[in-house]
């Protein structure tokens, strides 16, 4: 078989060339010498396909869709101003409707006299239960005194800072309940069966009391005043005094 024409040859004149053939698929592929070897020439499979390059950009991966980033700083840059957008529309939004309501966290405290106290937004001051929703600023910021706490008293109030009476209709501060005084007006508050509050303190006496501001208990100071406090005279012959 003749080399096609122009083929180089080698000094003796003989050229430098291989054929190869195979019987099915016809498929043929020239070994060319040095003078070619800068020539890129399409690979044949064995079907007789010429097989496709696949060209791989420097930063790129194969099998790397449109939509791959091919270098790390563009990624980022986008994701950036991505997010600077989503924070402007947030701000654009409040803006123009307001800030979501601010919803009390109310959390209870003790006082330093032991009872039932609200704990202030400094997390520092404690105050009196009955000190809420009493027209007086107590708070540092004054939150004791805020809308959404005192709109529907005592609907709008932390379960802690309330108490029921005998009475389903009739309510007192949580730390008006045994305090001694006949808060509820029908001694529920301090007695039993509704409450069951501890012996009277060492600043009290324990009887049944004639005066309706008290119940179960009269303080000491008023022992030996010559007035019947309790109904069984206990405070003018029993009592020691203060």
């Amino acid at each position: 078989m003749h080399p096609p024409p122009g083929c180089p040859g080698d000094q003796a004149g003989n050229p430098s060339y291989i054929l190869h053939t195979s019987a099915a698929p016809r498929a043929e592929s020239w070994e060319l010498g040095t003078g070619d070897m800068n020539k890129i020439f399409p690979q044949v499979e064995a079907n007789g396909k010429a097989a496709a390059r696949t060209n791989v950009l420097p930063g790129e991966e194969a099998g790397c869709g449109p939509f791959c980033c091919s270098r790390r700083g563009t990624c980022l840059s986008a994701s950036l101003l991505l997010l600077l957008a989503t924070l402007a529309a947030l701000i654009a939004l409040i803006a123009i409707f307001g800030s979501p309501p601010r919803t009390s966290a109310a959390q209870a405290c003790v006082t330093v006299t032991n009872r039932t106290g609200f704990l202030c937004r400094d997390r520092r001051s404690c105050i009196s239960a009955s000190g809420v929703c009493d027209g007086v600023r107590t708070c540092p910021h004054g939150e004791d005194e805020d809308e959404d706490l005192c709109r529907d008293v005592p609907k709008s109030l932390p379960q802690f800072l309330v108490a029921h009476c005998g009475d389903p209709a009739s309510w007192i501060y949580s730390d008006q309940r045994c305090d001694g005084t006949n808060n509820c007006g029908d001694c529920s508050d301090e007695l039993i069966p509704v409450t069951v509050c501890p012996p009277c303190g060492p600043g009290w006496w324990r009887c049944t009391s004639t005066v309706f501001k008290y119940c179960g208990c009269i303080p000491r100071s008023l022992c030996r005043d010559r007035v019947q406090h309790c109904s069984d005279w206990s405070d003018e012959y029993s009592c020691p005094g203060p």
